[in-house]
């Protein structure tokens, strides 16, 4: 079974969004955008450098640019377990 969302972001992952820019196939000249999602490591961002490869070695529009953002959404001092919970009126 793959890991939670939450015990990724345990571990260090990070939501990574890249905008694509490509060239559409059967039109050069005009470009397109393609918008991708996961959670991946930074600085190395070894999920991000593997769907470039696919996207290299497999789709027919050409890669015109990438531009991505990385946002660290947990980290494990700032996670806690809570046990209880009260409720006032």
């Amino acid at each position: 079974m793959p890991p939670t969302k939450t015990e990724l972001m345990l571990k260090g992952y990070g939501l990574t969004t890249a905008e694509f820019t490509y060239h559409m196939p059967d039109y050069a000249h005009v470009l397109n955008t393609y918008t991708w999602q996961e959670y991946d490591l930074a600085p190395d961002h070894p999920k991000l450098f593997k769907f470039i490869e696919f996207w290299r070695d497999t789709l027919d529009g050409a890669l015109h640019s990438v531009r991505f953002t990385h946002r660290k959404m947990l980290s494990s001092g700032e996670w806690r377990n809570v046990t209880g919970e009260f409720t006032l009126h």
